[in-house]
């Protein structure tokens, strides 16, 4: 049986899911001062952040900080309630 991980905010969320709210929330500029690397200011895409953000565990440690960090008010850092 698999452990669960009430603790961890990111367990079951993948990292295109990380990427896209974050994207969706910063836009591609306000991630890029956030979190400086260059796959977030050059030609920004999803696929090409995904790519970068696999090989560089800095980099994913740091977008998925920003992530909890944003997201963190709502449950499970899960979709915000809508007004």
């Amino acid at each position: 049986m698999p452990e669960k991980q009430a603790n961890n905010p990111l367990h079951g969320i993948t990292l295109e899911t990380v990427v896209v709210r974050l994207q969706g929330h910063y836009g591609w500029e306000g991630l890029s001062q956030r979190v400086n690397i260059n796959c977030f200011k050059s030609d920004p895409s999803v696929k090409s952040s995904l790519k970068f953000l696999r090989r560089t565990q800095w980099a994913r440690d740091q977008v998925e900080a920003l992530y909890v960090a944003t997201f963190a008010a709502w449950p499970y850092a899960q979709e915000p309630p809508q007004r």
